[in-house]
């Protein structure tokens, strides 16, 4: 995920292929219209990362040579999404958007070899990847309705009419046809007789509304696997999403955090500044909106603050770029993503302690670690140095009880921990084994459905996370900040509450290991563990 507002490239790229837009698309509409469309640095950033070349690749190879198997930008309103996403609908449709084997040196993209009559040629350096157009493309524009897939078919239709890609690009109202008997095709969740067909790139718009209710995750997935089928790819586009909708936006994110082919681009604004504060606001806006400089900001500002009245959390999100829970929230995300440290992990020895919270089939199950001056972090185990969080999913349905056992032995092996608190539930077995094997005082059941204790322990850490001169720190792992988000105050006699899901399809279990984990630091303070005991002197008399 980039955050940041500079953008380093030190990767095999199809450099062609953004060239190949800059020279055949054209600005869509306003006052530049009909002029060379010229990405912003944002998106050229998320263009060269679609169309990121391994250096293993070879000539032939379709989806394979690409180092992302697809893509996902997470930006607010109005920032530039339609049109630049229009323009790699016009790549993929009849530019350079295949891998075509790395030159030589000298070796030309002449558009006249390809059925363009424009003049535009590209020279390759030595060892850049080249590139070349799908022998017969099948490109589908997809969103939930007709107005949203207009976000992009509009603007693809501008550039074909007053652009040179109108003698190879013929516009139609609901499709347009390519050479090679290709086309590119409008899909919505009313006209899904398209699904299924061969595709070879797919985009996906404002994937934040796809959910299972209104069918789209069906529309999502079964598009991936046509594409898959025929070498080809995707992108999704989306605003930040609402953590209690299970969106397909919010699933990527998820399995973005899990496996190394999928690029996100989601550029974040301060954590520390609040979108209920108007200063704040402007820097956030400033921040999440750099680089769009056709946005006015002013503009933007009017329409946040009125739907701030109606709905603050759909403002931000849509405007401030943040993953934001409805009401009822326990921990607001960009509170807990203020925390996050980039240190380095603590080394072997160090004295910590850790907070468990299993399942059997159908949640996660987690451990956290923490050291005794306040650092928490979801620490790896075994030879592959897995993460200590699992996805029954990923295990076919059940949590590898044996998988969880080797990551706490390694751990007690490996760090001096102190206090470990673990909920018994569908893991009492196992809980009494780590205590007769540990010790009694070491592994302690911390039964999580006890109001008072549960309520006082998400108390702790929910303030320590919140103060503003709390010294508590964390790694920043994702799927501990997605379940954070998830949580939502469950409310219980005498103003306590405990913690619970928004929606059964989510979860918190790392976010109540979080909990377990710095509850048993505070604990393990108290009870002065974290004092290291010098062994005593031996004094031998004669």
């Amino acid at each position: 995920m980039a955050t940041g507002p500079e953008f380093v490239v030190d990767f095999p790229t199809l450099w062609v292929a953004a060239d190949w837009i800059e020279h055949h698309c054209v600005v869509p509409d306003g006052f530049r219209k009909g002029e060379p469309f010229e990405m912003y640095d944002w998106q050229l950033w998320a263009t060269i990362n679609h169309y990121r070349i391994r250096p293993g690749a070879t000539r032939g190879q379709l989806a394979p040579a690409f180092h992302n198997r697809r893509s996902q930008v997470v930006a607010p309103q109005k920032t530039g999404k339609g049109p630049w996403t229009a323009a790699l609908c016009a790549l993929e449709g009849v530019g350079p958007a295949l891998f075509h084997g790395f030159a030589e040196g000298g070796e030309l993209y002449d558009c006249r070899a390809w059925g363009c009559g424009c003049g535009w040629h590209y020279e390759y350096e030595p060892g850049e990847p080249m590139g070349r157009p799908w022998p017969t493309p099948l490109v589908q524009i997809t969103a939930f309705s007709e107005e949203q897939t207009d976000n992009v078919y509009r603007p693809l239709q501008s550039m074909i009419r007053y652009g040179p890609l109108g003698e190879l690009m013929k516009v139609g109202e609901q499709f347009i046809r390519l050479p090679n008997d290709g086309r590119i095709d409008v899909v919505t969740s009313s006209a899904q007789s398209r699904l299924g067909n061969p595709v070879t790139f797919v985009l996906q718009d404002e994937t934040q509304l796809w959910n299972p209710v209104n069918k789209m995750t069906r529309v999502a997935t079964t598009q991936r696997r046509g594409a898959a089928g025929m070498g080809g790819r995707s992108l999704e586009t989306t605003n930040a999403w609402d953590p209690s909708e299970d969106s397909v936006a919010e699933n990527t994110a998820l399995a973005a955090a899990k496996v190394k082919d999928i690029f996100r681009f989601h550029r974040l604004p301060p954590a520390s500044l609040s979108y209920a504060n108007k200063a704040d606001r402007r820097r956030i806006h400033r921040a999440v909106y750099s680089g769009s400089t056709h946005v006015d900001l002013d503009a933007i500002e009017a329409e946040a603050a009125e739907l701030l009245i109606k709905d603050p959390g759909q403002a931000e999100r849509f405007y401030g770029n943040r993953i934001v829970a409805g009401l009822g929230a326990w921990l607001e995300r960009h509170f807990w993503d203020a925390r996050a440290d980039e240190r380095e992990l603590p080394p072997p020895g160090t004295r910590i302690v850790l907070g468990f919270d299993g399942s059997d089939m159908d949640d996660w199950t987690a451990v956290r670690a923490e050291t005794l001056d306040g650092f928490q972090w979801t620490p790896t185990y075994g030879p592959d140095q897995r993460p200590t969080i699992w996805d029954p999913a990923d295990w076919d349905g059940q949590t590898p009880r044996l998988e969880v056992d080797a990551a706490v032995a390694d751990l007690m092996e490996r760090y001096d921990v102190v206090r470990m608190y673990a909920d018994p539930p569908y893991w009492e077995t196992e809980v009494d084994t780590w205590a007769d094997r540990y010790g009694e005082k070491k592994v302690v059941r911390w039964y999580t459905w006890r109001t008072v204790q549960m309520h006082a322990a998400a108390e702790r850490l929910l303030t320590d996370v919140t103060k503003k001169d709390s010294t508590f720190r964390h790694d920043g792992c994702e799927l501990t900040a997605g379940n954070v988000a998830n949580a939502r105050k469950s409310a219980r006699p005498g103003g306590r509450y405990v913690l619970r899901k928004a929606a059964l399809h989510q979860k918190i279990d790392a976010a109540v290991s979080s909990v377990l984990a710095h509850e048993a630091a505070g604990d393990a303070i108290a009870a002065g563990l974290a004092k290291v005991r010098k062994p005593s002197r031996m004094i031998v008399l004669r």
